[in-house]
């Protein structure tokens, strides 16, 4: 419960910080002063609720949320200015300072998807080099079996081999054979012969 009750906060959390940027000096960058440094910490929070969104709701979510979120800071922002617009440098135009403020929260929002994609690319990295270590079992693999058909391959053809060799002297024998027989039987017959024609003479 505790856990999803943090998730759900987070968003709200990134809300908070991006609406606190609004009570900042407008000129953040005067070293003298201590607003840049508070500044510095908002946008590192906000990098880091970045990533941390993107770890629970992953890019896709998480990016729609921080959108959301950005889109709704920016209209309570300008709500804000536009009745309190004496608080918010009243000597400035209302419009300047409507831009000035989003774009503010269009910053940390920035840092927000800018957490959210550092995130991301070490996920990728990380599944990119899983894939060329599957790539690389895969490969040897596709050798090893390689090499495996190309040794029954080779098998086959000396077994082929063998058995056209026994099948061609099986043939020669048979052939042998036949002829012994056939030259044995033309002896036979030829006897034959000369055994009918003694006994005709004989009569």
């Amino acid at each position: 419960m505790s856990k999803s009750l943090s998730t759900l906060l987070t968003p709200v959390l990134l809300g908070i910080l991006i609406f606190a940027s609004n009570f900042l000096n407008t000129r953040l960058f005067h070293f003298g002063e201590d607003h840049f440094a508070v500044w510095f910490v908002l946008s590192v929070l906000c990098f880091a609720t970045g990533w941390y969104l993107n770890k629970v709701f992953g890019w896709h979510l998480g990016g729609k949320i921080v959108f959301a979120v950005i889109i709704a800071v920016a209209i309570m922002s300008i709500i804000l200015i536009t009745f309190f617009k004496e608080y918010f440098a009243a000597n400035e135009l209302l419009t300047e300072n409507l831009v000035l403020y989003t774009l503010r929260n269009v910053v940390l929002g920035c840092m927000a998807f800018f957490g959210m994609a550092v995130v991301e690319l070490m996920r990728l990295q990380k599944a990119l080099l899983v894939n060329e270590e599957k790539l690389k079992i895969f490969e040897e693999g596709l050798r090893d079996a390689k090499k495996e058909s190309e040794l029954e391959i080779k098998d086959a053809k000396i077994k082929a081999q063998s058995l056209l060799s026994n099948a061609e002297l099986e043939a020669k024998d048979i052939m042998l054979r036949k002829e012994r027989l056939l030259s044995e039987l033309k002896e036979f017959i030829q006897a034959e012969k000369e055994l009918i024609k003694k006994y005709e003479e004989l009569k």
